[in-house]
């Protein structure tokens, strides 16, 4: 099989830049349900902008390019040995290309391997049949999205819908909760894989396989189209909306599978994935490795061409910014970041709890942003620069505020309320860019002024200092204590209580 490495590289790339048919159908229906001018539009405008871009300049859809998991299928006597070697080294050359992100870091040391290969990194799942030719299927879920996956241990109490029992009811209750406990953390509109049964393990395992179905097809077991029918239905009536800014397209997706279970236990895994829907298949020659056919290529996808975000009344910031700047703006005003950002997730907001800063930050803008960077004898460029999920870093955001006198926090998803009284009490706000939009957002960079921690923390976790043009975000918890997303949560849950009463009798 002399071009299966080739092949594979050829398919991990597909999947990192190019959207499938199915899913750019479920984005465009769900592009013209949005009335035009709302947060929800703007947002999936933004989005289809960002597809476009990435198929054209074969950029990842979205900075964080996930776990890449393999579900491979040979024939008998195959030599899976070597597919494994070559697997992995053609995910190695992926990330060298920058098609994927270094993601792989060890969880003992914290230190990112620079390859995404490693203990468990990349997932491969290998199954034999009775067919002569090799399938290889590919998933790249991102952290963000599967953060929000869960899992539910049937009979119990579910938050908003009381009583779940060991039916289907219970079941319909589970999923309508996993959809909005994931709010716009998970980058909605999303998609769900549910699996009925098995055990803690392969519940998980088998959910996310339910991913792998195309957004069209229908279930072969009636039961469960009619609860999928019904799950779309009523989770699009929860307002959660594209990046959970309200709307009416919460979910784009909902694919559901069973299997058998011990007496003692009734699991419910739900596998989240964002509106990045990446995943995306080939069948091999068994004997040369080369592509023989793709899957999910069938069809096409017209979008509405109405641009991203209108920053028509945009606020143009440029730091440093003046706490009176800050206090003038409101929850919904468009903002533009004009100079300078400075990147930091996970590592650095743990770090800064400890030590000074590397850089000046007063009246500064920190960006919840992981990117896939790139260097060459000219130095560093960003090839994608989409925002992170902020709610990890709420144990720490509101002090590093106040240590570092920051006046504007990026990222995605929203935060709590300790990082609410931050921002009120130290005149910041919190501005949400669309995740996932990867190359839209990249775009904006209009140079790398340098890295702090790169060997100690990594690519996606160093701090990167960036010089941007325009970059547009939405204030969705501003200096007066209000928050869009707290007052989106706060309004689901009265909309998720509704569907409390038994349908399934």
């Amino acid at each position: 099989m002399e071009y299966f490495q080739q092949s594979i590289l050829e398919l991990i790339v597909d999947t990192s830049t190019n959207l499938p048919p199915d899913v750019r159908r479920a984005l465009a229906r769900a592009q013209l349900r949005e009335e035009m001018g709302s947060r929800a539009a703007l947002a999936l405008d933004t989005i289809v902008d960002n597809v476009g871009t990435a198929e054209s300049d074969q950029g990842p859809i979205c900075q964080d390019t996930g776990m890449p998991t393999f579900e491979v299928h040979t024939p008998v006597g195959a030599n899976q040995i070597v597919m494994e070697r070559e697997i992995k080294a053609a995910v190695a050359e992926a990330t060298r290309l920058g098609k994927l992100r270094t993601n792989s870091v060890d969880s003992l040391t914290g230190k990112n391997t620079g390859d995404n290969l490693g203990p468990g990194t990349p997932v491969i799942h290998f199954h034999q049949w009775e067919r002569d030719d090799v399938e290889v299927k590919l998933i790249l879920k991102g952290g963000g999205c599967e953060n929000k996956n869960i899992q539910y241990s049937l009979p119990m109490e579910i938050e908003g819908l009381g009583k779940a029992g060991r039916d289907l009811d219970g079941v319909r209750k589970c999923i309508l909760h996993a959809v909005y406990q994931a709010q716009g953390q998970g980058c909605s509109a999303g998609v769900v894989g549910v699996s009925i049964g098995g055990d803690r393990t392969s519940g998980y395992q088998h959910a996310k396989e339910q991913l792998f179905r195309s957004l069209e097809d229908e279930n072969s077991i009636p039961e469960l189209k009619e609860l999928e029918e019904y799950v779309m239905d009523k989770a699009n009536q929860l307002g959660i909306g594209t990046m959970g800014f309200g709307g009416r397209v919460t979910l784009l997706g909902c694919k559901i599978g069973v299997q058998n279970r011990l007496p003692a236990s009734f699991f419910v895994s739900v596998a989240y994935n964002c509106w990045a829907f990446r995943r995306q298949g080939v069948h091999l020659n068994a004997t040369t490795g080369k592509i023989t056919s793709w899957l999910y290529k069938e069809g096409s996808a017209t979008f509405a061409n109405r641009g991203g975000i209108s920053t028509d009344h945009a606020v143009v910031l440029k730091a440093p910014i003046s706490e009176e700047q800050i206090r003038k703006l409101k929850v919904g005003d468009v903002v533009l970041i004009d100079g300078t950002m400075h990147t930091g997730r996970d590592a650095l907001h743990k770090y800064l709890m400890e030590h000074e800063s590397p850089v000046d930050m007063n009246g500064g803008v920190l960006y919840h942003c992981g990117p896939v960077m790139l260097e060459d004898e000219s130095g560093w460029h960003v090839k994608a620069a989409g925002p992170t999920t902020s709610s990890r870093e709420e144990p720490y955001q509101a002090d590093i505020i106040e240590k570092f006198g920051i006046r504007a926090v990026i990222g995605k998803g929203g935060m709590g309320p300790k990082t609410l009284q931050g921002l009120q009490k130290q005149g910041a706000v919190y501005l949400n860019a669309i995740g996932g939009a990867a190359q839209y957002y990249a775009r904006t960079v209009t140079g790398v002024d340098g890295v702090d921690f790169l060997d100690q923390f990594g690519i996606p976790e160093a701090m990167w200092h960036l010089q941007v043009k325009a970059f547009p975000a939405i204030v969705t918890m501003d200096a007066h204590g209000n928050s869009l997303h707290a007052d989106i949560a706060n309004d689901s849950m009265k909309k998720l209580e509704a569907f409390a009463a038994p349908v399934y009798q």
